[in-house]
């Protein structure tokens, strides 16, 4: 399909797989870094919405990273591009993958616990995996990503327990404003593919100024931040979000779009429930139950299934 990668697994893709083929290890420890990165932001946000307002809190994220991205970029000596036409496409990626799904999953952490935030929000291959098959069909719908699919949701309903998800009418509008934004992020994947050929940094940055230019004015119509007085906590959490969940894991996001696919990549959210309960283990002294650690071996299986390549059957002779 014009526009598109090839399909994994076509003449196409293997050819150019040979010419630029990633380090598969490599990769998969940057899908680990970026579960651990996105895992650790549910908590982060639960902690900076309880003194700053979410359009707020979402606004100084992306100026933050944005300018972070910038000051990178002028070291590195990569400017701007200047095609409207890409700009056009900034805007529309920073709407899907940080300015809706942002704003929604803060705003319903002032209602819901990071823990759920974290299990509505991990379903994003799922919804992921269904637009590409029943959409653009870029990558395709084989039997093993199906099973890495069931294995993923088995994974996270043992680890966290199906009596988490009892409290599911309690907020449901909170709770679905959440699954929405796992909507938008998933089709914000696969929208982020076309900047394949750029540097991962440029569509990073390119997003977050769009997605600042949005945000800034609605924070100063809503919220009037120049009469907030948050909190030292809520400071140090928002600066957190800034350069590590935001900044430094989008450059790692479009990068990994490129190397795993969209789908592959949208299966961190699988590592980031077993990476939050670690850290409310560590932090919050949580216990794990005895089916966590069956839950962790269907997620790792998961993950596997959606973003190892299949072998290349060998040529009879």
């Amino acid at each position: 399909m014009a526009g598109y990668p090839p399909i994994p697994g076509s003449e196409e893709s293997l050819a150019d797989s040979t010419s630029r083929r990633p380090n598969l290890a490599g990769e998969l420890a940057l899908l680990g870094i970026l579960a651990t990165l996105w895992g650790a932001s549910y908590t982060f946000i639960k902690v900076g919405v309880e003194t700053i307002p979410p359009v707020t809190l979402i606004a100084a994220r992306t100026l933050i990273a944005g300018s972070i991205l910038l000051l990178v970029m002028r070291v590195r000596g990569i400017a701007l591009p200047r095609d409207r036409g890409l700009w056009l496409s900034f805007l529309v990626q920073a709407c899907i993958n940080s300015v809706i799904p942002f704003t929604l999953i803060a705003w319903g952490e002032k209602t819901v616990d990071a823990g759920l935030a974290t299990i509505l929000n991990s379903t994003s291959p799922i919804f992921t995996f269904l637009l590409t098959v029943l959409l653009v069909r870029h990558e395709a719908a084989t039997a093993r990503r199906l099973f890495g699919v069931v294995a993923g949701m088995t994974g996270i309903c043992l680890i966290v327990g199906l009596e988490a998800l009892g409290g599911f009418g309690d907020a449901l509008i909170a709770q679905l404003a959440i699954v929405a934004a796992t909507v938008s992020y998933a089709g914000a994947a696969i929208f982020g593919r076309r900047f394949k050929e750029l540097d991962s940094i440029v569509p990073a940055a390119g997003s977050m100024l769009c997605g600042t230019a949005i945000l800034i004015p609605a924070s100063l119509a809503i919220d009037r931040p120049w009469l907030l007085t948050p909190s030292m906590d809520s400071i140090l959490v928002l600066l957190a979000l800034s350069v590590f969940c935001t900044a430094v894991a989008f450059t790692i996001y479009f990068r990994l779009l490129d190397t795993l696919g969209s789908v592959g990549t949208t299966s961190q959210a699988y590592l980031r429930v077993p990476i939050g309960v670690a850290i409310g283990v560590v932090f919050l002294g949580e216990t794990l139950t005895s089916t966590a650690w069956l839950g962790l071996a269907c997620v790792v299986l998961g993950v596997a299934a959606m973003t190892i390549p299949a072998r290349k059957p060998a040529l009879q002779t």
